[in-house]
C-alpha cells in the first residue's frame, strides 16, 4: 500500500513527454525552493503600515473643515428709496376725434399726420351739394303753400289734385318702406357691432388681441348706433311724410265743403317747412370742419375723397405738449402707490432721467396676461411728465420707477446678505475672521438694500 501511494502522487507531478525524449523516459520533479529569508518578510509589513497610515491620512485630511471665501459689505448709513418699476407708455392728455356730422362726398384732406393747426382752421370739407337739393326742395314746397294760402278763397279742389294726392301717398308710402328697409339694416348692423364688440373684449381679455383693436371694436359700435339713430330719424321723416300726404287728400276731400280751414293747415305745414329749413341750414354750416383745439394732427383715418355716412371718424388731433404718462402696475403695487408720488423715467431713448409725478391711480383694475400666460390685475396709474423733451410722442414705450418711500440717513444692508431664520431675519457678521449669526429686524427694503431697525 505505501508503494501504490507513492507510485499514484509521482505520476500526479510528471508533465507529458516531449516528442524529442523518448515515449518510456519521464521527466524529474520540480526541485522545490528554499523559503524566503525572515527579513525581507518584515521589510514588506512596515511597507504595508505605512501605507495604510498614508491613507488615513488622506481620509482626515479631506474631511477636515476649510474656510469658505465670501463677500463682505459695511454696514453703513444712507439714503434709501423704494420704488415699483414696470413698463409704461406715453399718450396726448387731450386727444379730439373728429367725425363727419352729416352724411355726404367727403372732399380730400391735405393735411398730413405731424402737421400742426390752430384753433379754428378748416381741417375737412363735406360737399353741401346733397343738402343744398334739400333746401330747394323745401323752399319750394314753402311757396307752394304760400301761394295755397292766397288763392284759398277761390280754390276748389280738382280731380287732378286729388289724384296727385294719391299718388304723393303711393309715394310716400314707398319711401317709408325704403326707410324701415334702411332701419332694420342699420339695426343688424348695429347688433353685429355689438357682438364684434363683446368678442374684441373677450379676445382682449385673454391677451389675444391689443387694447387698441378692442377700442376700434367701440368706435365701431358707437359709428353704428349713430347710422341706427339716423335711419330711425329718416324713418320718422317717412312716417310723418305718409302722414302728411294722407292728410293733403283728406283736406282736399274736405275742400269742397270747406275751403276756408284750409287756412290752419296751410300755416301749420308753413311751419313744419320752416322748421326743416332751419335744420338743413344747420346740417350745411357743419360741412366745413374745424379744428377744436390749437394742437397737432395725429392721425387722418380717411385721407382721399369718398363718400361717408355720417359720424365716420376723419382724423384724430392733439396736443403733444400736454403729454401724460400711462403705467401698468400690479394690483398689489398699486395700492403702494398715491398721488404726488414722484417717478423717475429710464429707456426711454435719450440721455438721462426724465421725471413725472403721479396724478392719479383708475379706480378699476383689469385683468392681463403675462409673458409666462399667469393672469395677473393691473391697473393703470396715470402721471404728469415734468418737462418732456420735444422727440417725445404719443405712444412712447419708457421704463418708470415710481417711488413709494424714501429714507435719508438710515441704517442699510445689502438685501443679498440676509436669510430668513425662524419668524425672521438674519446675517452673518464677521468677527475677527469667523462670521457670526446675528438677527435683525428689517423695515422698507428695494432689490438691493433693506432698513435696519434693530
Amino acid at each position: 500500500m505505501p508503494d501504490e501511494r507513492s507510485t499514484t502522487y509521482r505520476l500526479t507531478q510528471v508533465e507529458a513527454p516531449s516528442p524529442a525524449a523518448p515515449p518510456d523516459v519521464a521527466e524529474p520533479s520540480p526541485i522545490p525552493q528554499a523559503p524566503p529569508p525572515a527579513r525581507r518578510r518584515l521589510s514588506r509589513k512596515w511597507l504595508y503600515g505605512l501605507l495604510g497610515l498614508g491613507a488615513i491620512a488622506l481620509v482626515a485630511l479631506s474631511f477636515r473643515p476649510a474656510p469658505i471665501p465670501v463677500d463682505l459689505a459695511t454696514i453703513e448709513r444712507g439714503d434709501l428709496k423704494v420704488t415699483v418699476d414696470a413698463e409704461g407708455k406715453t399718450r396726448i392728455r387731450d386727444r379730439f376725434v373728429i367725425a363727419a356730422p352729416v352724411a355726404g362726398r367727403l372732399a380730400r384732406i391735405d393735411l398730413d399726420e405731424g402737421d400742426l393747426v390752430d384753433r379754428g382752421d378748416i381741417v375737412a370739407r363735406i360737399d353741401p351739394l346733397p343738402l343744398d337739393a334739400k333746401v330747394r326742395s323745401a323752399r319750394a314746397r314753402l311757396q307752394e303753400l304760400q301761394a295755397e294760402i292766397a288763392g284759398v278763397a277761390t280754390l276748389r279742389p280738382k280731380q287732378e289734385a286729388l289724384a296727385r294726392a294719391r299718388a304723393d301717398i303711393d309715394a310716400a308710402i314707398a319711401a317709408q318702406a325704403e326707410a324701415n328697409a334702411n332701419i332694420a339694416r342699420a339695426r343688424s348692423r348695429a347688433d353685429q357691432a355689438n357682438r364684434d364688440l363683446q368678442r374684441a373684449i373677450d379676445l382682449e381679455t385673454t391677451g389675444a388681441i391689443s387694447r387698441q383693436q378692442r377700442e376700434d371694436a367701440e368706435l365701431t359700435v358707437a359709428t353704428r348706433d349713430r347710422e341706427l339713430e339716423a335711419a330711425q330719424r329718416g324713418g320718422d321723416r317717412a312716417s310723418a311724410e305718409v302722414a302728411a300726404a294722407r292728410e293733403a287728400l283728406t283736406l282736399l276731400e274736405a275742400e269742397r265743403s270747406d275751403p276756408d280751414y284750409l287756412l290752419d293747415v296751410y300755416r301749420a305745414q308753413i311751419a313744419s317747412v320752416e322748421a326743416e329749413l332751419a335744420n338743413l341750414a344747420d346740417e350745411a354750416s357743419r360741412t366745413t370742419l374745424t379744428a377744436p383745439s390749437s394742437g397737432q394732427v395725429l392721425r387722418i383715418q380717411q385721407e382721399s375723397a369718398r363718400f361717408v355716412e355720417a359720424g365716420t371718424v376723419l382724423l384724430e388731433l392733439g396736443n403733444s405738449g400736454e403729454m401724460e404718462l400711462v403705467v401698468d402696475v400690479l394690483s398689489t403695487d398699486a395700492v403702494k402707490i398715491a398721488p404726488g408720488n414722484e417717478i423717475a423715467i429710464a429707456h426711454w431713448g435719450g440721455e438721462g432721467l426724465l421725471a413725472a409725478k403721479v396724478r392719479y391711480i383708475e379706480p378699476s383694475a383689469f385683468t392681463e396676461v403675462s409673458a409666462l400666460g399667469v393672469e395677473e390685475q393691473r391697473v393703470n396709474v396715470i402721471a404728469d411728465l415734468i418737462d418732456p423733451p420735444p422727440s417725445l410722442g404719443d405712444g412712447y414705450r419708457v421704463e418708470a420707477q415710481i417711488a413709494t418711500w424714501s429714507g435719508e440717513d438710515v441704517l442699510k444692508v445689502p438685501l443679498s446678505a440676509m436669510f430668513r431664520c425662524d419668524e425672521g431675519w438674519c446675517t452673518f457678521v464677521n468677527i475677527e475672521g469667523r462670521a457670526e449669526k446675528r438677527e435683525i429686524a428689517i423695515a422698507q427694503r428695494n432689490p438691493f438694500e433693506a432698513v435696519v431697525t434693530s
